[in-house]
């Protein structure tokens, strides 16, 4: 892959045999062809006069898109700890050039233009060799430009694809535009593209060890499989310490049940419990902070190893208000502080309904089982239905299921 000087070492090598397409051509043009890769506007301020001969052909990358083809290659990954890069892919993009011949006389830009095209016509393809060749002799031909010797770094010659010059068509009203947002004179100008350029920053990443010993055991198992979680009276959430059960497929022989979390970092294992082949139960871990998980059965073998792993479901686990410590009735807003458990980690924000209006915080910078929240408007005084969500989880509800309908009876917050 090629490194962020990558741009910059295609205009550089364009350049470079543009220049020496016009060698010996002195005579034909009046001297010395000058070959340039800087904006248009620059070009027309450089000729300080009118009567000032022209005799020039410059180059100049007006726009980089990312290459289509290589859009969707790969994907970056992250561990599941979502900070560790195991993989990044290169940013794929496509240089769009113009190519423009500035001369004097009668016919002398339409014959500048005439030797660039056919130097790029006859080499589309970038070689490696060129490109190394180009580098190598870079910096003796513009010594005072800083950038001539890194260049040679960039790794534009060993990159994966090579690099490529099409043709690009340009409608005259393109055209036009481009030349009217670079303020300056149009001049003949030939448009075309670069392909593919892959940039790649040299990245530390996480590499696997090697594997030094293969030890390798067939088991014929079947292969379980998890269908349902029971939670009670279509809650949505389970309380930590409360028992949960699971339906399945073969979970005979089952262990543990698995709470999984990447975002918070958290694996937490509890003992499985196997009532018959179609469904066992746990007791929810204390302890971890309310959020959805995703819950999954393990089986180990004699010697504690895990052979076999089901398939996951998502598993929340319930916030719980657990007092109102604080009301403040303010001019357009009621502000409140409550008590809730488990702690909320630092990385969690929290919805609080009281009824059907609700209030929303941000996640705060240290774990914190207190939290206050801004109604606005205020609430009016009376006793509310309270609930609270954390990470998409929702707190359990108390239903009368016995009244017709059934009646929420709490958690109440009285304001």
């Amino acid at each position: 892959m090629s490194t962020m000087l990558a741009i910059a070492g295609v205009s550089a090598v364009l350049e470079y045999y543009l220049q020496n397409a016009y060698s010996g051509t002195t005579g034909l043009f009046g001297d010395a062809v000058s070959v340039t890769s800087v904006a248009p506007d620059v070009v027309q301020a450089s000729f300080t006069s009118p009567t000032e001969f022209e005799n020039q052909v410059n180059l100049f990358l007006h726009q980089v898109t990312e290459n289509a083809a290589w859009r969707n290659a790969c994907q970056p990954w992250l561990a599941a700890d979502g900070a560790t890069q195991l993989k990044n892919p290169p940013l794929a993009l496509d240089l769009h050039y113009l190519l423009t011949a500035y001369g004097t006389n009668d016919w002398q830009a339409e014959a500048l233009l005439g030797y660039a095209l056919l130097m790029l016509h006859e080499n589309p393809v970038m070689t490696r060799q060129d490109i190394r060749n180009a580098f190598l002799n870079i910096p003796g031909n513009y010594a005072s430009n800083l950038l001539s010797t890194p260049l040679g770094t960039s790794g534009l010659a060993d990159q994966i694809e090579m690099i490529k010059i099409i043709p690009s068509s340009m409608s005259r009203e393109e055209m036009a535009w481009v030349w009217t947002a670079l303020k300056a004179d149009y001049r003949p100008t030939y448009a075309f593209q670069v392909s593919v350029v892959l940039l790649q920053q040299p990245a530390n990443v996480s590499l696997a060890f090697p594997v030094l010993h293969r030890r390798l055991k067939a088991q014929v198992t079947v292969p379980a499989q998890l269908t349902s979680i029971a939670f009670d009276h279509g809650q949505l959430s389970a309380a930590p310490g409360s028992q949960v059960t699971v339906t399945g497929q073969f979970l005979t022989g089952a262990s543990f049940v698995q709470l999984s979390n990447a975002r918070l970092g958290i694996q937490q294992t509890a003992t499985a419990n196997v009532a018959n082949a179609e469904s066992l139960s746990f007791i929810v871990p204390t302890g971890i902070p309310a959020s959805v998980y995703q819950l999954s059965v393990l089986f180990n073998d004699a010697s504690g190893n895990t052979i076999q792993t089901t398939n996951s479901l998502p598993f929340g686990v319930a916030p719980a208000y657990v007092s109102t410590t604080n009301v403040q009735q303010n001019t357009g807003n009621t502000q409140i502080t409550i008590t809730v458990s488990p702690a909320l980690a630092a990385t969690q924000g929290a919805t609080f309904a009281l009824g059907s209006q609700s209030s929303t915080i941000p996640p705060a910078n240290a774990a914190t089982n207190s939290l206050e929240f801004t109604f606005t408007p205020a609430v009016s005084a009376g006793t509310y239905l309270s609930r609270l969500v954390v990470d998409g989880a929702p707190s359990l509800i108390n239903v009368n299921w016995t009244a017709h309908p059934p009646v929420f009876t709490g958690p109440m917050v009285t304001i």
